[in-house]
């Protein structure tokens, strides 16, 4: 099942636990190393696309800073943030399941409700004592694009009645990825073809004669594998009043940056990312007014280097804690709630090119989340207060702010089945130490960044409606929102270039986002413990820079429909999703083409619905068209995987 909803107080979810987005088959269907492609699919998501190896998660057209990806409440603890071409420090074949959240939940983590949050739960330290002595799970896939294989398995152990201990270990490796056509868009083959023909004329025949292979490469996209290893281990004590666990998990990945065509076609950049980190985790019972206490904690020891021709270039080192208490309210009449404390700290520091100085961020936050039912209607307030410090090590220069968010809520349900809802925000973020100090060339974006260190608070006031209906077979949901923001913090390509790199300098202007997400499904036969269900959705974003245009890279129009065969023992799925053309691009923007995109999968389940292994056949892009993600920096040089058939074993012991 896939569920996207923002709302954390509904008839059909605990009011503190998110709702469940990615689980089960679901999950395993979509297991990829980057988390943004496990979750392009959803209604108002999609991936940044950078490369094959360093993929984000989009939500609603924003990312970066704004989208904080989590680990079970605790920050990555990584680079990602910092740049598009960096990986999240992730591993996603440790996950249970996957929630992305919208309105009043996400102030529990971050300070812009309007963008969202994607929290992944893991399995590294145990939430539960195995009735049997131990449990083993274990997944494995072969894709054919790219050669590309994956291994994972997980076992936890019973070690005492109330003490459990948890081992992991996973694998992934991928070669350069196939593609369905030229390997760089229409128009920059057309301005790389005019190049090599004004080289030819110079008599410069090697220069032209690498600009023209440039151009005319296609099928396989340069430079685009990867392979990672991650090693974890757990231990936890669990008892009806209390638990405390701890893990440690050691994260390695290499990966490729496809390259921008130039004269002399350089070494293309490879990223090499390690992490270990530490998690700690503890909750006690209290009861009385507050039902339980939590804790959580994280350090994270981040590295990676960017390496041209195999010698490191830049490198970027990231040291961090992050810690969250909170206190859980009990349900008294219809009321419940949480309420909590934030502190996190990272000293991120870059040697090599010049690009960044060395930086130390922190955060300190309260925060706090109300719930009232009162007979068919919910009542939802959120709040949080943050401070956060951003320093430049080399000359001492400090920016502090003060931000002060809040969301109000509603949700009537007239009936069983529909649901109503109303969301109004408030956010405010502080500027990003890349969005205040960056100022360079950057090998792995291949682009001149710059940024402003006067740049202010971005503060954003929307509204969220909302309309969910479910009876029987019949699911409907719509869900219409609109954001201004005073202060938007972007890259906008200025059409220059420095050293042949092209130029984003970061503005701070307003703007303004509109944007619908709709799903539906019905279905239309059952006999026995047997259907067919028809489903479709779709989302779109209009987005505008307040006196210069549309907002850079901002998703097109997206449509899908799908028709599935389910039962005990099989599932089979088919569809097809239309990408309309972005027509409406930034300036010194390419504008990009449409493309539809069909795929197939069959879900086997050898003993039934409660059988322990599971067998998946997926076929992606199966006409192995060509095309690219609006909201890609590098679509013109990085288009979309071609077509891509896997076979995926999922065993639960």
């Amino acid at each position: 099942m896939i569920v996207v909803t923002g709302r954390a107080f509904s008839p059909d979810a605990d009011p503190i636990t998110a709702p469940v987005v990615l689980s089960g088959d679901a999950l395993v269907r979509s297991a990829n190393p980057q988390i943004g492609e496990m979750l392009a699919r959803l209604p108002g998501v999609t991936t940044s696309g950078f490369a094959p190896g360093a993929s984000r998660p989009i939500l609603r057209g924003l990312d970066g800073a704004r989208v904080p990806v989590l680990l079970d409440g605790i920050g990555a603890l990584d680079a990602s943030a910092v740049s598009a071409d960096h990986a999240v420090a992730l591993d996603t074949l440790n996950i249970d399941r996957i929630d992305v959240l919208h309105g009043p939940e996400v102030l529990l983590y971050a300070s812009d409700p309007a963008a969202g949050a994607v929290n992944a739960l893991d399995k590294r330290i145990p939430r539960a004592v195995p009735d049997k002595p131990f449990t083993l799970a274990a997944q494995g896939s072969y894709g054919t694009n790219a050669d590309a294989w994956s291994a994972g398995a997980t076992v936890d152990i019973r070690l005492a009645p109330r003490l459990v201990a948890h081992f992991d270990a996973g694998h992934d490796h991928s070669n350069n990825e196939d593609i369905g056509g030229f390997v760089i868009s229409p128009q920059l083959r057309g301005q790389v073809l005019g190049d090599a023909a004004a080289l030819r004329a110079a008599g410069n025949t090697p220069d032209a004669d690498s600009l023209l292979a440039q151009a005319n490469a296609r099928g396989t996209l340069a430079n685009s594998g990867a392979r990672g290893t991650t090693l974890g281990a757990g231990l936890a004590f669990i008892d009806t009043g209390g638990n405390i666990g701890v893990s440690v998990e050691r994260l390695t990945t290499t990966y490729g940056i496809p390259p921008r065509p130039e004269v002399g076609n350089a070494d293309p950049v490879t990223i090499a990312l390690r992490q270990t980190r530490v998690d700690l985790r503890a909750g006690l019972a209290v009861g009385g007014l507050i039902d339980r206490i939590e804790f959580r904690g994280a350090y994270g020891d981040y590295h990676h280097a960017e390496l041209d021709a195999g010698v490191p270039a830049t490198l970027f080192a990231n040291k961090a804690i992050e810690t969250r208490l909170e206190a859980i309210q009990s349900n008294r009449g219809g009321w419940r709630g949480k309420s909590g404390v934030q502190y996190g700290i990272n000293d991120l520091a870059v040697t090599g090119d010049p690009l960044l100085p060395n930086t130390t961020t922190s955060h300190v936050a309260a925060f706090t989340l109300q719930q009232y039912r009162i007979g068919k209607l919910d009542l939802e307030a959120a709040g949080r207060f943050e401070h956060t410090g951003v320093t430049a090590k080399p000359n001492g220069l400090r920016r502090g702010f003060n931000q002060v968010s809040g969301v109000l809520g509603l949700a009537l349900h007239p009936t069983d089945a529909l649901t109503l809802s109303i969301d109004a925000l408030h956010g405010e973020r502080a500027p990003a130490a890349e969005e205040l100090f960056i100022d360079g060339i950057h090998d792995a974006t291949q682009s001149y960044e710059r940024g402003n260190p006067l740049f202010a608070i971005e503060r954003s006031n929307g509204i969220e409606g909302g309309l969910r209906y479910r009876s029987g077979g019949v699911l409907f949901a719509v869900t219409a929102y609109a954001t201004n923001y005073a202060n938007f913090i972007t890259p906008v390509p200025t059409g220059q270039a420095i050293q042949g790199y092209p130029v984003y300098q970061f503005l701070q202007v307003p703007a303004r986002f509109r944007g619908l997400e709709a799903e539906a499904s019905t279905t239309v036969m059952r006999w026995g413990d047997r259907t067919l269900t028809i489903d479709g959705g779709g989302d779109y974003i209009h987005a505008t820079l307040k006196g210069i245009g549309p907002v850079p890279r901002i998703p097109p129009l997206r449509l899908r429909g799908g028709v599935e065969y389910g039962s005990a023992a099989l599932n089979l799925r088919g569809e097809v999703e239309w990408n309309a053309p972005q027509n409406r691009v930034a300036a010194n923007e390419n504008r990009v083409a449409a493309f539809t995109l069909v795929n197939a999968s069959a879900t086997w389940r050898p003993l039934g619905a409660d059988s322990p292994l599971s067998l998946i056949l997926s076929g992606d892009n199966l006409l192995n068209v060509s095309g690219r993600l609006a909201a890609s920096e590098t679509r013109d040089f990085v288009p979309i995987r071609g077509r891509d058939v896997k076979i995926t074993a999922s065993v639960r012991l």
